[in-house]
């Protein structure tokens, strides 16, 4: 298949450095390409030091948001949802009930916030740990790439 917009990874590469910085920088840590217990696959998925679990699904351009059919799969996964788009991105295309995003390499900024919808506990206390053990398992890679898994 042949991706609609040939800039498609540049595009959500600078998108996702940008809005993981921002995260960052309001105290969350933040797991690129996170699997969830569905299956979805979330773009960013970043926890702050309350356990509060937030994704961010990154969108890098009106056919990229108007191809996605299962961003709403990922709300049951977090206690908020945003979109992340570079500033120039047709923001009225967006639904209005989730938290946006505007970001770029250098950074970014919370345009709306995401809705607060609490998961429950054991849900949360899941996806710490599994968020936990796969960046533990990442950083093993980093050191070592021969690793079996």
């Amino acid at each position: 298949m042949t991706d609609p917009d040939p800039e498609f990874p540049a595009t959500a590469a600078r998108i996702l450095r940008g809005a993981t910085r921002l995260l960052e920088g309001l105290g969350y840590a933040a797991i690129a390409e996170y699997t969830l217990g569905n299956g979805r696959r979330a773009d960013i998925l970043a926890i702050d030091g309350a356990g509060q679990v937030t994704i961010v699904e990154i969108k890098s351009s009106r056919a990229d948001f108007a191809a996605d059919r299962k961003w709403r799969d990922y709300l049951e996964f977090c206690d908020r949802f945003y979109f992340a788009v570079e500033p120039d991105f047709p923001l009225a295309l967006l639904p209005e009930d989730v938290g946006l995003i505007c970001a770029d390499a250098h950074g970014g900024s919370i345009r709306r916030d995401g809705a607060l919808q609490p998961i429950n506990g054991n849900r949360r206390r899941s996806l710490i740990l599994g968020v936990a053990l796969t960046a533990s398992r990442r950083l093993a890679r980093v050191a070592d790439p021969e690793l079996p898994w």
